[in-house]
């Protein structure tokens, strides 16, 4: 008969997850050590395999017991990441977490509160309602009673945008720039509304001109989403010209901040953000330029009640004689039922490392991006886009047609040596590094573009022996 495996609460959950934490921080070593890269080598041809090997069988006939099953897929799953801590990850907006903020979220799996009623989280409860009401009075100071809600992220935070605009005044037309995360023509979509109208962002951030002149020809009540800091370029729209703009014509504004909101807590940088707080709605995320293990996102309003719409009744969650008696009605706080407390970790880091704490890793991280694209300008035979805004750099070898920068940044996928993104813009193709790693040094990124020269020289006079991968797997048109 096998033994009952124990439970990770409880007075006796902390001495049976002490052993298995030690299997687990040394799987995650192991696995590390075997990847020696920011991610394995081989692309899914010899990545997928290998894992499948080593989960199989996934349901066995008899167990291998807990610290044979997490030694065995932990390795492999940390063998066959890509890992956002090593400086060469830098294709997307895929930050590396901090340590006490992973700490954080494996207490909130121990004691597992589901936040969907205050009987099942009556601690936890509190503590998010202290939270995003402390994070909204970030985006809202001058407002009495500014709120928000945690989301999965910023995919979420807009929808709930576009729910809350719809709700207000029924068929809602969205207007947002061509920078617009898709999010936001998905959320249309999603919620029945009507197609987004978009408008030209030259250079990356909306045209004011062109958006006024949508304005004016349209003659329905409209929501114009503005972008702080665009996923392609890390571009900031300007947003108080566009606020004066809605304001002159009687629009509402949501500004999707989920990647440069987090710049409201740096004294050197929260000018970037100037306006922000006129939105009617704004996403931030807290696991981009926050650090925090996926997922922490937010939606904030200026005022508590803008989130009435949110509310739903469930009577054996919230009662009416409950909610009278003083229990919290949780329902209203998402769309979502269960969820996990993703307050704690949020709540944490902030309590450990204060406003200057987190500026001070917001600072390092913008500095680090600035000092890559000086590199870049100081190097032969590379082209900068700009100098970056936040913390993403554009840069493309001088001369390369576009088939060239995509087979560049597949040769460094398939053997491992770095993780870099793809951006179209400017009527070209672009390789893109978004840096969030607060501990990348110069010799990181020097280290970086050798990789990229190197490719490049490599592909040009030997262009079969660039990669194993063949081209097809992957499109060269930018996505």
């Amino acid at each position: 008969m096998p033994t009952t495996p124990p439970l990770a609460g409880g007075v006796t959950g902390p001495a049976a997850l002490r052993p298995l934490l030690d299997t687990v921080l040394a799987a995650l070593h192991d696995g590390a050590a075997l990847r020696d890269g920011p991610l394995p080598a081989g692309g899914p041809g010899i990545v997928a395999p290998r894992t499948r090997a080593a989960a199989h069988p996934l349901i066995p006939d008899h167990g291998t017991g807990p610290h044979h099953a997490l030694t065995t897929l932990v390795t492999a799953l940390a063998a066959g990441a890509a890992d956002p801590a090593h400086p060469h990850c830098t294709a997307h907006l895929h930050t590396p977490p901090l340590a006490l903020a992973a700490a954080a979220d494996l207490a909130a799996s121990a004691l597992n509160p589901s936040m969907d009623s205050w009987d099942q989280a009556p601690a936890a409860s509190a503590l998010e309602a202290d939270l995003t009401a402390a994070l909204a009075a970030e985006i809202y100071p001058h407002t009495p009673s500014p709120d928000a809600v945690i989301t999965t992220g910023g995919t979420e935070a807009n929808q709930l945008a576009l729910l809350l605009a719809r709700e207000r005044h029924g068929p809602v037309q969205t207007i947002c720039g061509a920078n617009a995360h898709h999010s936001i023509a998905r959320a249309a979509w999603l919620l029945g509304l009507p197609e987004p109208v978009t408008v030209p962002a030259p250079r990356g951030t909306l045209d004011p001109t062109a958006l006024d002149a949508a304005l004016t020809e349209l003659h329905r009540p409209h929501l114009v989403v503005a972008t702080a800091g665009t996923t392609d370029t890390g571009a900031i729209d300007p947003l108080d010209t566009i606020a004066d703009l809605c304001a002159a014509h009687g629009a509402e504004l949501h500004i999707d901040a989920a990647y440069g909101g987090p710049l409201l807590l740096s004294p050197t940088h929260r000018t970037l953000l100037h306006g922000l707080h006129r939105a009617h709605s704004v996403t931030l995320d807290l696991h981009k330029l926050g650090w925090q293990p996926a997922s922490a996102g937010l939606l904030a309003v200026p005022d508590h009640h803008h989130l009435a719409p949110l509310h739903h009744h469930a009577p054996y969650l919230n009662a009416d004689d409950d909610t009278e008696a003083g229990l919290p009605d949780l329902l209203g706080r998402s769309l979502r039922t269960t969820r996990r407390p993703d307050a704690l970790k949020i709540a944490v880091t902030l309590h450990a490392l204060g406003r200057d704490g987190l500026a001070d890793l917001i600072d390092r991280t913008l500095a680090t991006a600035h000092h890559l694209a000086d590199l870049i300008t100081a190097t032969p035979g590379l082209d900068l886009y700009d100098h970056p805004t936040i913390s993403t750099v554009l840069f493309r070898p001088t001369g390369a047609d576009d088939h060239t920068v995509a087979a560049i940044r597949r040769t460094l996928l398939h053997r491992g040596h770095a993780v870099l993104g793809r951006a179209h813009t400017a009527d070209r193709l672009w390789l893109k590094a978004t840096l969030l790693n607060p501990h990348t040094t110069p010799q990181d990124l020097q280290a970086l573009l050798d990789l990229v020269t190197h490719a490049t020289t490599e592909l040009l006079t030997h262009p079969a022996a660039t990669t194993g991968a063949p081209h097809s797997t992957e499109s060269d048109t930018p996505r």
